[in-house]
């Protein structure tokens, strides 16, 4: 007859193993839950507390809402802000981002600080530095008096504030990508007679260009939201000055809720758009780093 032996123990350096894979299984699942909670509470809740706002009292309120004079001159002025801040932010962005990833110059420390400095400077004090600048009692104010040329309190102001806020998102974006490619192919690019406008056009950008389409996506963004550094510099002047997020506070400060949350609906309506494009840009970029 055959011996029985007692089944050996498990190591203990196993079954400690064993329960750490266990626990680790669920740090994902608690950390997912974490983000979903924290994204529902600050981000879709209020986003469909946006919209059902905006539609309380029905579709044609809603409408006559966004329809309304000062509303569409409030969301042509947004617009004709951002359809100029985000080309010259453009211009900046690659020109900047080009001159710090592939050469090597003085200041280049000082350059990168400066293109960080609307991060760290509240857009209260950017407008503010522009009405020193450009108010009547600042600067150049009564130079721009004489000549009859509005600034501050005008569409030249708004812009002007706009660029301020967003012009580092662009560079942002490249500086990295660029630095990270190293400066062999233009290098080769023009060992073999290439001029730098054609090593730019065919060899740089075609290399960053979905890191440059998500900087132009972030500065436009950031251009239709702004609210701080436009309101110091607008005047708040109805018709004429008002952004669409300075014409949401007024009719909220004039108690018009429905009307308030109708054009900030606008606005929620552009975010998810911007959020959409985001996506796609993301998923054709790591599509493409598959390949």
């Amino acid at each position: 007859m055959a011996a029985i032996y007692p089944p050996s123990p498990v190591p203990a350096a196993v079954v400690r193993t064993r329960s750490a894979r266990k626990s680790i299984k669920w740090i994902p699942i608690l950390l997912v839950g974490i983000a979903l909670f924290y994204l529902a509470l600050f981000l879709f809740v209020p986003l469909a507390a946006v919209f059902f706002e905006a539609f309380k009292k029905g579709a044609g309120f809603y409408w006559d809402a966004i329809r309304e004079p000062d509303a569409w001159s409030a969301v042509k002025l947004t617009l004709l802000a951002a359809a100029i801040a985000v080309p010259l932010n453009l211009i900046f962005g690659v020109a900047a981002a080009w001159a710090i990833a592939k050469f090597d110059f003085r200041f280049k420390s000082v350059l990168i600080t400066l293109i960080d400095l609307p991060f760290s400077v509240s857009p209260v004090i950017s407008g503010l530095i522009y009405v020193l600048i450009f108010g009547l009692q600042g600067w150049v104010g009564p130079w721009l008096h004489e000549h009859d040329i509005k600034i501050i309190f005008a569409v030249p102001g708004i812009v002007l504030a706009t660029i301020f806020v967003t012009f580092p998102f662009v560079a942002r974006e490249l500086i990295p990508l660029m630095q990270a490619q190293g400066r062999e192919e233009e290098e080769a690019a023009a060992v073999l007679g290439a001029s730098g406008w054609q090593t730019l056009w065919y060899v740089t950008l075609p290399n960053v260009k979905w890191g440059l389409l998500y900087g132009v996506i972030l500065c436009n963004a950031r251009a239709m939201g702004e609210f701080g550094a436009v309101s110091v510099v607008s005047g708040h002047i109805r018709g004429a000055t008002n952004t669409l997020p300075l014409h949401v506070e007024i009719l909220y400060n004039e108690y018009a809720f429905a009307a308030a949350f109708a054009c900030a609906s606008l606005l929620a309506f552009l975010a998810l758009i911007t959020l959409a494009i985001k996506s796609v840009v993301e998923a054709r970029q790591h599509k493409e780093h598959r390949k």
